[in-house]
């Protein structure tokens, strides 16, 4: 992928989780089905994109990711949220549920 495909999804859907990852991370390897686990249930709407940090500099440059796991959520184009390295499943949902109720409904 790349970071005009990312742009433009970001442009084009009503939101966009960006996972950053690494392949030697344990803690992103943890955290990455339970971020799918709520979103699908909770925000079904949003799309996950999952990226290797690695793999990907272009594009963890741009959104200035310097160390993984780190989740940025767009919402209408906008960075809404950033987190790294611990975050709370709980904190999350109470950030992102009312926005996404309003701009799904």
């Amino acid at each position: 992928m790349t970071l005009e495909e990312v742009q433009n999804i970001i442009r084009e859907e009503v939101g966009v989780l960006l996972y950053f990852s690494g392949e030697r991370c344990s803690v992103c390897h943890a955290l990455r089905p339970k971020f799918k686990e709520l979103f699908d249930a909770e925000f079904p709407l949003i799309k996950q994109i999952y990226l290797d940090a690695h793999e990907n500099p272009e594009i963890s440059a741009h959104y200035q990711v310097f160390s993984v796991p780190t989740m940025l959520v767009f919402l209408d184009g906008r960075e809404f949220v950033r987190e790294g390295r611990a975050v709370s499943m709980y904190k999350l949902t109470e950030q992102l549920m009312r926005p996404y109720q309003m701009m799904t409904e």
